[in-house]
């Protein structure tokens, strides 16, 4: 079992990053957010909720993102007559033992007097923050999430399959692997059921991915888009099949929603496809909408199988990046981390690819910067949904 290292946060767990948090909690104070961030370097990030109105959902995801174990301070950038619940985030980071700070822009003085009260502090944390020493760390303690965007008639051949490889391996090492997500797994959902841990799970399976179907047929979309068809996928089945392939082929422990840390070790589908009815448009706008759901859930790193090419990576988590097309790999190599596409060249096996996956985790749990962390991509999502958590096999962070 290789060996890692990682930050000891106060409740046990430990992250692979120790980054400090700029959240804004309304469109109306990224501005002096986005200013305090761009003083620094890449351990700072700019996070936040846009939503004057507040939202159950919303609340928890940034309670479970600030709190999250690659997070090791954070300042709140409010201003001031938003609805959202400031000082109960404010309190739950507070009882995580984490350095937080609360900006209020209309008590303080405005703009530039909120821009330099929020760099300053920064300053200061910062310099806290370099003190802690990192820790030994085991494969067993990681949460790993797996996404799949830009898919072409690839990503079920090489990528797919070399990620459900590295889940296999992860789970054999006592890992938490998590998946997603339900709208593109519609057709596999009996497939799904039969690798159940229990039969609660696999009724589960079921029921999510027959609510991910309703959803998207009131809607009038489904997960298949343009872009898929143009790289070669045919139909919503064989994009599921592809999808379904990154789980690997492990028993499934349960389902869960964002936002929501596993109860226990084991394999997660992570549902994403809000409860109830029918009133949020798009599941989620775009990719970097499920990564933060990946990430809120305890995601330490998120593998992203992409066969046309993406090239975001996300704040908090590193993004690695696994390229399912050899050509699409050439063409955007400084964006690529892994090559899966030498499984269909023929130069390589799927477990060879998954193999290099697993190495590839190891070192960017020890400090190596995968290749969208070192060119600074932070992307951050969120929006509001409806999830009814009485229904989840997860606990809340």
């Amino acid at each position: 079992m290789s060996k890692i290292t990682g930050y000891l946060r106060s409740d046990g767990k430990k992250g692979i990053r120790n980054s400090i948090l700029v959240c804004y909690l309304v469109e109306c104070a990224k501005f002096v957010a986005q200013k305090i961030v761009n003083k620094f370097d890449d351990d700072v990030q700019l996070v936040g909720f846009s939503g004057c109105y507040p939202n159950d959902y919303s609340q928890r995801i940034l309670e479970a993102i600030t709190t999250h174990t690659n997070v090791g301070a954070v300042i709140l950038v409010s201003l001031g007559c938003e609805s959202f619940d400031k000082n109960s985030l404010f309190k739950y980071i507070k009882e995580s033992k984490r350095e937080v700070e609360l900006l209020t822009i209309q008590e303080n003085g405005g703009t530039l007097s909120s821009i330099e009260f929020g760099q300053s502090w920064v300053e200061q944390t910062k310099a806290k923050l370099a003190l802690m020493k990192t820790v030994d760390m085991n494969i067993s303690e990681l949460v790993v999430g797996t996404i799949c965007g830009g898919s072409d008639g690839t990503s079920g051949m090489s990528g797919n399959p070399a990620v459900g490889k590295t889940f296999d391996t992860l789970l054999k090492n006592d890992a938490i692997c998590i998946f997603e997500e339900t709208g593109e797994l519609i057709g596999c959902e009996y497939i799904m059921a039969n690798r159940a841990d229990n039969k609660k799970v696999a009724k589960d399976l079921i029921t999510s991915v027959k609510k991910a179907s309703t959803y998207y047929k009131v809607m009038g979309h489904g997960s298949f888009a343009l872009g898929n068809a143009e790289g070669g996928l045919s139909t919503q089945e064989e994009k599921s099949m592809g999808a379904y392939a990154k789980s690997g082929s492990s028993k499934i422990t349960g389902v869960i929603k964002p936002g929501m840390y596993p109860s226990k070790k084991g394999l997660f589908l992570l549902d994403v496809v809000p409860d109830g009815q029918e009133l949020w448009g798009f599941p989620n706008i775009n990719d970097n909408a499920e990564i933060v759901e990946l990430i809120s859930s305890g995601a330490h790193i998120i593998l992203f199988v992409t066969g046309r090419g993406s090239v975001v990576g996300s704040a908090i988590s590193p993004v690695i990046k696994i390229c399912a097309n050899p050509n699409t790999y050439i063409n955007l190599k400084d964006d690529m981390d892994i090559n899966a596409g030498k499984i269909i060249e023929g130069t390589s096996s799927i477990d060879e690819i998954g193999d290099e996956i697993y190495q590839k985790i190891i070192s960017v749990c020890n400090g190596e910067l995968s290749k969208s962390e070192a060119l600074g991509h932070r992307e951050f999502v969120l929006g509001y949904k409806y999830f009814d958590n009485n229904t989840n096999c997860g606990i809340k962070l």
